[in-house]
């Protein structure tokens, strides 16, 4: 059975965690789209998994959470008909809840933007934590029911409700967005405190998913076309920026800065999660009687 060396595999997982899309990554390590998307796939699965199990008992003190925009096959104004309620075929948000003091990545889902996935993503993100804490998210009203379903009140909790202007879409402005009026921290349960009402640090993370994954960025054809490695290309993202990525003004990975990893995860580590199958040895051959 062919395996692909670990060293050959970590510089797939390095091109692709850098941005690359899939073809890309096919042409600069020279292998087959089929050997990297079959790479992805096993990774990305191990990745998951992995998060899943480890992201627990967390020491956070203060959580942000945002959703971020993406979409897979088509957008949804050209969606076929026949698949108009499928879910992976149109608009993708990805729900992120970021530690501001650790930067660590608590939990993440990919789903719609209804009131079932932000009850889905706070259900998940309220057990991982170790103590109180004191929530804040945008002004989005969904969130109002999943936090109180998720923390029963047991939480300081804030939403920052942002304002803008409706600038003229002239030629030069057709892609920027519009300016900020005003931003008003509202108190929704519990004691939070005013200075920490804040989302700069999970839009932040935002603009790293877009920078560091090829099918995020805008105005392209590089778009995810399946559902499933949109999801494991996520996993892996989440895996590399939590234990394998340096952050700068940590000096140590997010994973290290709150306790739940000891040392900085390399390509190789990340790589290796994947179970190897159980190769058999073959008997000696033996030949058939006439």
């Amino acid at each position: 059975m062919n395996r692909m060396p670990i060293e050959k595999r970590a510089q797939i997982l390095s091109l692709l965690v850098e941005g690359n899309s899939l073809r890309s990554t096919s042409r600069i390590a020279d292998c087959s789209i089929n050997t990297v998307t079959k790479l992805l796939v096993e990774v990305g699965e191990a990745c998951a998994k992995f998060q899943d199990e480890n992201l627990r008992n967390l020491p956070s003190t203060r959580i942000e959470c945002d959703e971020v925009w993406s979409f897979c096959y088509a957008k949804d104004k050209n969606v076929p008909e026949d698949k108009k309620e499928e879910f992976g075929f149109g608009d993708i948000w990805t729900w992120t809840a970021i530690c501001p003091d650790t930067k660590l990545i608590a939990c993440w889902l990919v789903g719609g933007r209804d009131q079932g996935a932000a009850n889905a993503f706070m259900a998940d993100l309220a057990p991982r934590l170790a103590k109180r804490i004191q929530l804040t998210t945008d002004g989005y009203s969904r969130y109002l029911e999943a936090v109180e379903k998720a923390f029963n009140g047991n939480v300081d909790y804030a939403m920052l409700v942002k304002s803008f202007n409706n600038n003229p879409k002239t030629p030069e402005r057709k892609y920027s967005p519009a300016s900020m009026k005003a931003a008003t921290k509202r108190k929704i349960c519990g004691n939070p405190e005013k200075e920490f009402v804040s989302t700069s640090m999970v839009e932040r993370q935002n603009l790293t998913m877009r920078m560091s994954m090829r099918r995020f960025t805008r105005l392209t054809n590089a778009f995810s076309k399946k559902i499933d490695n949109h999801m494991h290309a996520i996993a892996l993202h989440f895996m590399y920026y939590n234990f394998g990525r340096i952050h700068k003004t940590l000096r140590v990975t997010p994973a290290m800065e709150a306790g739940i990893a000891s040392k900085v995860w390399t390509l190789e580590d990340i790589a290796a999660l994947v179970i190897e199958p159980e190769v058999k040895p073959r008997g000696p051959y033996k030949k058939k009687p006439a």
